[in-house]
């Protein structure tokens, strides 16, 4: 039995993107959730010395735990043992060690919907069942305690993220603390994906951990960092899971790149740098909302943290994806449609990243302006 897991549309549209680039097409690329600045500095420069110094190998830094344990102490208030930190290789297979950590075959798992796409796919792939609450602009495209608590049966587990993708929303403490309540009275296990901390426009957000301390919490170093390539992340884990997830770890992964890990213990130290960053997403972020007007678009999830515009196209079409297609041909602008995030609605979405510089997305701008007002409604 082979799983059957559905394509991500956002990666067909980069290559598009990127072919029309190489016979030189300019392109302005908002398709991805990356920053198109790189590492900090100072951690390329250490990565320098390392590559020089260090023949490298199977390797798990404990100064880096050691380092993650201050971060949530400095940040939210938390006391973690390092030794409940996996360090991994991106967050991607630390979803899937919280995930075969957690459950069996055939376990029902509670998500957003819209969500990532890799949630839904990695379920599948893992042989669980993904259950997608659908969540509109009355929910903030949010869970909600009040979902949870009328699910029959109740779900083995649950997904969040906050900030999400694709919608950039954050759940309020008192709405995580509500999840929170509710899972440990229906007995359901919550992974906590807070890969976009550090990238909040408001007030920052809140960690799981807070509320639910045997929670799974699964960050990385690819977005508030800039180190998408560098291909580093983490898990905490409670206590009682610290062996099945080193032991799913060494197995899958072994461990993540020791250049990385070296690199990533400097940036914790470029706050300066990378809040910088933020600065520019906060620009963008604003540039765009200004030109919703004039774009047509008058429904779109609130950007509340990460660097994400998920917009309601229904007045324009109901296939997002030939829509991104016809939008990447005519201008140039490539950017995600919906129905990666949400198989049922997101024929209606488009998403823009604005994780890029602020002179693009003023081109994007107005490349998009002009073709946005001559197409006809529906």
């Amino acid at each position: 039995m082979i799983a059957s897991i559905d394509p991500f549309h956002a990666i067909a549209i980069s290559r598009e993107a990127h072919r029309l680039e190489a016979a030189g097409r300019s392109i302005l690329h908002m398709e991805f959730g990356q920053p198109s600045t790189g590492a900090p500095a100072a951690a390329i420069a250490v990565a320098h010395h390392v590559l020089d110094t260090d023949p490298m190998g199977y390797w798990e830094s404990q100064p880096l735990k050691g380092r993650i344990a201050r971060h949530y102490r400095d940040s939210y208030g938390l006391t973690i043992d390092p030794e409940r930190i996996l360090l991994t290789c991106g967050a991607s297979p630390g979803l899937v060690l919280a995930l075969t950590s957690l459950f069996a075959p055939g376990a029902r798992v509670a998500t957003a919907r819209p969500g990532y796409v890799a949630y839904r796919n990695t379920l599948k792939a893992l042989y669980l069942d993904p259950l997608e609450i659908a969540c509109g602009p009355a929910e903030r495209y949010q869970i909600s305690a009040d979902a949870l608590a009328v699910l029959d049966p109740a779900p083995d587990g649950l997904i969040i993220a906050s900030p999400a993708n694709p919608t950039g929303t954050i759940i309020p403490a008192d709405e995580l603390a509500r999840i929170a309540a509710t899972c440990a009275a229906r007995g359901i296990a919550i992974i906590s994906d807070e890969i976009y901390h550090g990238l909040s426009f408001g007030d920052p957000a809140r960690s799981m951990l807070e509320f639910a301390p045997d929670a799974i919490v699964v960050n990385s170093f690819s977005k508030y960092f800039s180190m998408a390539g560098w291909r580093l992340g983490w898990i905490v884990v409670p206590p009682a899971l610290i062996d099945a997830a080193r032991a799913r770890m060494g197995n899958l992964f072994l461990t993540p790149p020791v250049l990385a890990q070296q690199a990533g213990l400097q940036a914790f130290e470029e706050s300066a740098e990378l809040d910088g960053h933020v600065a520019t997403y906060r620009r963008n972020r604003q540039l765009l909302l200004d030109a919703l007007p004039a774009l047509g678009l008058a429904s779109i999830a609130p950007p509340d943290g990460a660097f994400y515009l998920y917009a309601d196209i229904s007045h324009l079409t109901n296939d997002s994806l030939a829509f991104c297609h016809r939008l990447l041909q005519d201008t140039g602008v490539a950017t995600a449609p919906g129905i990666d995030f949400d198989p049922v609605e997101g024929h209606h979405f488009i998403r823009f990243s604005f994780a890029v510089s602020t002179d693009r997305v003023e081109d994007a701008i107005a490349r998009m302006v002009p073709w946005f007002q001559a197409q006809g409604r529906r």
